[in-house]
Parts: structure tokens; sequence; C-alpha cells
């Protein structure tokens, strides 16, 4: 077993809870894990980049180009990290932005542009609707495991599905079941996409 996943997004957004989770399944497998977090600018609302590598690897950053799979948790982001992608890889991008802080000092961000442009530019795109999940749910803190079930149901992940939601399991009990329910809707929203 060997991956490479590149976790992308803005801080706030969960990204590095979801890295934890997926090197914390891998280690339930016995394999070998490397994660690594770059976090940008802000706490909340900077860019915020998590390697995480299964299987043996001399470094826990992927290299660009070697990205087996981009989960992505903003558009932007997914288009700013679109080069670690590997050519046959994939993309798991939210639809859903989170306007940057750039936006605020009067630099355009069109979301439906870079969308596009990953739809264009990528041939394994999967584009979601997450928050559509998290409206379900009436929680807009579950986009992280509403985007690991999307993963995980994608048929491309190297993590089985069950080992995800023993890692899932081993959350604070008051989030345990809010993170389970999101995860099973990512699960679905997979097949649909």
């Amino acid at each position: 077993m060997k991956q490479s996943i590149l976790v992308c997004g803005v801080g706030g957004q969960g990204t590095v809870l979801a890295s934890k989770l997926l090197a914390q399944a891998a280690l339930r497998l016995g394999q070998p894990v490397k994660t690594c977090e770059t976090i940008g600018m802000a706490q909340r609302g900077g860019s915020v980049t998590s390697h995480v590598r299964i299987g043996q690897a001399h470094s826990p950053l992927i290299p660009r180009g070697q990205a087996d799979i981009l989960l992505c948790f903003e558009p932007g982001e997914a288009v700013r990290n679109l080069p670690y992608l590997r050519r046959d890889g994939l993309l798991i991008a939210a639809q859903n932005p989170v306007m940057p802080v750039t936006a605020a000092l009067g630099l355009r961000y069109d979301p439906q542009a870079a969308l596009d442009y990953l739809k264009a530019n990528v041939p394994g795109v999967l584009d979601v609707d997450a928050e559509a999940c998290c409206r379900q749910l009436n929680s807009y803190r579950v986009k992280n495991t509403v985007l690991l079930g999307v993963l995980a149901g994608s048929g491309r992940c190297c993590l089985p599905e069950e080992a995800l939601r023993e890692a899932l399991a081993d959350l604070p009990e008051k989030y345990r079941k809010l993170n389970l329910d999101a995860f099973e809707l990512g699960l679905r929203l997979a097949q649909k996409v």
C-alpha cells in the first residue's frame, strides 16, 4: 500500500484534522505514514496544505507532480495546488468557495472560473457540493468528514472505508455521531458524481 494525498483548503475548514484521520486510519492498518502541514498567514482564512504519505517515503512532503489524490476544500486552493497532482491523479474539489483575504483587498476571485479551469484541465476531477451535506446535518463544521467520505467512496483511496470509520470513532464522543453521519453522506455523494 502506497499513496500520497494532498489535503488543501483555508484555515478553519478542518484540513489538518482530515489529514490526521487519514494518518490514523493508515496506522490502524499497520502502514507507515508521514504527515506535514504548511499553514498560511492566518489561523483562520489563510492557506493550509497537509501532506499525507502512506507507505514508505523518504520525506513527508509530496514532490510536485507526485500526489495521487488532491482533496481540496476550496476551489481556489485546488487550482493553487494543482501542480502537485500526478497526470493520472484524482482531484476531489468542494464547489463551495471561501473568499480569501486578498478579495477583501480588492483583488478579483471567481470561484466558478476556478472550477471551470479544473474541469477543463484535469482528467480525473470530482467536484462536489459538500456544503449541501453540511446543510442536511445542520453543521458546517463537518465539511472535512464529508470530503473524506467522498474520497473513500471514490474507489481510489488505498484506505478501506472501515479503517476511516474507526478513525472517526476515536473522535470525542460529542462530535463522533455527527462526523460519522457526515462521512456516510460523503460516501453516498461519491456515488452520484
